[in-house]
This record gives C-alpha cells, structure tokens and sequence, in this order.
C-alpha cells in the first residue's frame, strides 16, 4: 500500500502516571511498542494527557525515541488550555531542539485534577509562535472538526497552520470536503483502526465500528489518495494495528 511521498503515522498515548504502577517500567515498555510499530509505519504522533489525565511527559517519551532511533519524524500535541504563554514558548523550543517535526496546538480536554485553564487559545497561540518566527523551525498545525462550517473557521485559517490534524475520519466524503475547501494547507486525517478492542472508542465517536470496519481498508487507501497522509490511532489495539500494518507494508 505505502508508496513514495505517502505517510503513515501513528498515534501514541504516553503511558498514565499512576500511584501503583512504577512509570520508569511503563516508560520502557512504551518504547519497545513504538520500536516495533516504527517499521511499518512512517513517523510517530505523541499525544499530550489525553482526556485530561496525567500521562508522562511526550517531550520525555520523544527525547528517548529520537535517541535511539534519529531518523524517525515525530509530532506531538501541545494543551494549550493549562499552559502559560511562557511554558508554550518552552514547549515549543524543546521540540525544535530534539528535533520533533511538528506541533499540534490544540485546546485540550478539561484536567482531571482540577487544573485551572490558562485562557490559551490554539488558533491565537500559534499566530503568536509564527511572530517569533518558529514556523521556519517546526511545522505547526491545528486541529480541525470532521465535518467543519468553513464559514466559521476564519480564525483558524488566519492563523496560517502549516495544516490541520481532522477529528476521526468517519467516510471518504468527509476526507473530499476538507481537502476541496483547506487548499494550501496540508490535511492529516485521523482513522481509527476498527477492532473490537477499540469499540469504546468508536461508540464515543458514534461510528458504527461493522460498517467502519468493512471500509476500512478502502477507507485508508483512498484517503491517502487524496492527502497523502494519515493518522491511525487505535488506543486500545497496539497488536491489531501493528499485524495489520506488517501486512499492509509487506
């Protein structure tokens, strides 16, 4: 399926912080998983405390990845909703200093530990960091809804992302529509890999995991078509997806 100038990513959840659960041990076993993953796709996505809750730190996971494999491009998402000006503008700089290929600037879900939000919004946040000058370092991009009013988007398109990570990816049309309407920018959309093990997911998203399922393939092929890139998230899936894309690859 892969071909030149096409790219798989793959998105990956930092492991929680749990009080029972020893971080260093989660934090090896999570490199070992995207070690393996990492030869069948073509760059990593990090998440940042997904749902709110307190996960380790994606510039620390990206730090040892980048070490042990330089090559491999990483984007990782910035909350911008419990962050200052000041920590943003650090966060971004450490992720040109390791190397990392692009941010996502996004609002983020509420904290489960209470908090307070910071008054941060993504679109103004990555106007400001392209003032300083930091998209000739990193690309920055924002995240976009699955099925947008194009009317109601000016903010973010003012801001000038070098493009816009979608909300999951629900059928072709949607992939047709943003692509027709976002020309110039560049458009990741997200899949989620249809298994059993991630239906808790798709019914959050009101998918219809059989149907979704079926399509699946065609779904993935014809969306790289029209963008030439694709992130698939598969939250609780690692070995579903990793099989799936060792076929797809070979």
């Amino acid at each position: 399926m892969k071909k030149e100038n096409m790219t798989i990513r793959y998105e990956a959840n930092p492991p929680k912080i749990l009080p029972d659960i020893d971080t260093d041990e989660s934090i090896t076993k999570f490199i070992e998983r995207i070690k393996k993953i990492s030869k069948k796709c073509d760059a990593i996505h990090l998440t940042e405390n997904v749902l709110g809750f307190q996960r380790v730190s994606p510039i620390k996971i990206g730090e040892i990845i980048k070490k042990e494999n330089p090559n491999l491009p990483i984007t990782v998402s910035l909350r911008v909703r419990d962050k200052s000006e000041k920590e943003i503008f650090e966060f971004v700089e450490k992720c040109v200093s390791i190397g990392f290929s692009g941010v996502l600037v996004l609002m983020g879900d509420p904290s489960q530990t209470g908090k307070q939000d910071s008054g941060m919004i993504p679109s103004a946040t990555v106007k400001k960091l392209r003032e300083q000058g930091l998209d000739s370092k990193i690309d920055l991009y924002l995240s976009i809804s699955n099925k947008p009013n194009f009317s109601k988007i000016g903010k973010k398109l003012d801001a000038n992302p070098k493009g816009f990570m979608t909300q999951v990816i629900q059928n072709i049309e949607q992939v047709q529509n943003l692509s027709n309407n976002l020309k110039g920018f560049s458009i990741i959309p997200i899949l989620l890999y249809p298994s059993s093990k991630n239906e808790k997911s798709a019914k959050f998203l009101n998918l219809d995991l059989m149907s979704y399922s079926e399509e699946f393939e065609e779904l993935l092929k014809k969306t790289h078509e029209i963008t030439g890139d694709v992130l698939i998230t598969s939250p609780n899936d690692f070995t579903g997806l990793n099989e799936f894309l060792g076929k797809s690859s070979s």
